[in-house]
């Protein structure tokens, strides 16, 4: 019998951005990672995705969003003009959309979140970039 799904929702600081993530994954043991990127330094994000679980990201004011592309320039990382938040990115890759979440927009932050390990994947090819992304990221309902 597997685990039943549990809903997660997370928003930005003024809630024009915000997500839904469906997992069985108890929360103790959810991959979480803090990329070694600038980018990623700079925001503090603290990102997490499970390959078996479903996301939808849910954009309530489209003026608000800002994509952003950095590096490599493989993914949409996802932030709001209106409060800065970044809330998580999206990849498009062999005609499937994945995606992460940066916990740290989860709403509430679930208390048994486990620390982000540091992740460095500076020494990735785009091949590899898009391979690791399609693996390990969450299957997006569809990309915004």
């Amino acid at each position: 019998m597997s685990a039943p799904l549990r809903t997660f929702e997370g928003r930005c600081h003024c809630g024009a951005l915000g997500f839904r993530l469906q997992t069985a994954l108890p929360v103790a043991a959810w991959s979480v990672r803090a990329c070694d990127c600038r980018f990623c330094r700079a925001h503090g994000a603290a990102t997490s995705s499970d390959p078996g679980g479903t996301l939808i990201f849910d954009i309530r004011q489209p003026a608000a969003l800002q994509r952003y592309r950095f590096g490599l320039r493989t993914a949409d990382f996802l932030l709001c003009r209106e409060c800065g938040v970044y809330v998580g990115a999206q990849i498009e890759a062999a005609g499937a959309a994945f995606g992460i979440i940066n916990t740290l927009a989860l709403t509430p932050v679930p208390a048994a979140l486990p620390p982000a390990a540091r992740a460095d994947y500076g020494a990735e090819s785009v091949p590899e970039r898009i391979a690791r992304r399609a693996s390990r990221w969450t299957p997006l309902e569809k990309a915004v």
